[in-house]
């Protein structure tokens, strides 16, 4: 299950208990299409492990802000209420895996 980031609540996620993924979005992006599906399937296979997210950059652009995201897809991950990484762009689904598994 994802959740949505919003200003209010984007502390208490990232520094909850569990890691963190956010993956940043807008209606009108075409590549934040093609990787939504595998973001909610990750979310699926992670879940109780990792809590995973979406930000839309226009309702939460303070957040966006705060994180300097510039270009969209860009999927952050956070662990101890800590970036630890970024993706960027598209992707297929073992390379974001690798990295929801370094979150572990």
């Amino acid at each position: 299950m994802e959740v949505k980031i919003t200003q209010e609540n984007f502390e208490s996620y990232k520094n909850g208990s569990l890691p963190l993924v956010i993956d940043f979005w807008a209606t009108w992006c075409g590549p934040c299409r093609m990787i939504a599906p595998l973001v909610s399937q990750l979310a699926e296979e992670f879940d109780g492990k990792i809590v995973v997210s979406k930000c839309d950059v226009e309702e939460a652009d303070e957040v966006a802000a705060e994180l300097g995201i510039r270009n969209i897809p860009t999927i952050v991950f956070f662990k101890d209420g800590k970036e630890v990484d970024r993706h960027v762009g598209s992707a297929q689904i073992n390379v974001l895996r690798k990295k929801f598994e370094a979150l572990l």
